[in-house]
């Protein structure tokens, strides 16, 4: 079980709002969120409601200024509880070089600093074949993050990409 607060003020001050599972609207709750204190499960916050906008990955700890975690305003709008299959440790991934899964294709297993390193070119689409992946924007895990969970992505614009420029990837494990 997982359990998020969020604070409206800075370093855990004024309104608050306690979270034990998803939430696509948060609103109603707080105007706006400017400290995350995660007491246990792994998170992903949303910056528009129902699951839009920028996505930021949470694990347990404190938030105490929207810039810990590395977010661009103090609207947070919408959160997801991640589910880890126990005992399933098994995390793949396949990249492509142009839309519906075709064209150059590289595989991942593990984390990802510099794709730029593995697969000299854009990634178009993908495949996630097992595990819970993040995607950054920049290498070294920085920038705009993206949650893929098992599926078929086809096209950038599916994972919420805007131009498809992928710097590194995460697998989303307990011990992230």
């Amino acid at each position: 079980m997982g359990k998020i607060t969020f604070y409206e003020l800075k370093n855990f001050q004024g309104k608050f709002y306690e979270c034990t599972c998803d939430n696509l609207d948060l609103q109603s709750h707080l105007n706006s969120c400017n400290s995350i204190r995660v007491e246990n499960g792994l998170w992903m916050v949303y910056e528009r409601p129902h699951y839009m906008g920028n996505q930021y990955f949470l694990k347990e700890g404190e938030y105490p200024d929207y810039h810990v975690w590395t977010g661009i305003s103090d609207s947070i709008k919408s959160c997801l509880l991640l589910s880890l299959q126990k005992g399933l440790d098994v995390y793949r991934l396949r990249v492509y070089e142009k839309d519906d899964c075709t064209g150059k294709m590289t595989k991942f297993m593990n984390d990802c600093t510099n794709v730029h390193d593995h697969f000299c070119y854009p990634i178009r689409s993908c495949q996630v074949l097992g595990g819970l992946w993040l995607f950054f924007e920049k290498t070294d895990y920085r920038g705009k993050q993206y949650l893929l969970k098992p599926g078929k992505y086809e096209r950038f614009t599916d994972w919420g990409s805007a131009h498809g420029t992928i710097g590194s990837l995460k697998r989303v494990m307990e011990t992230l």
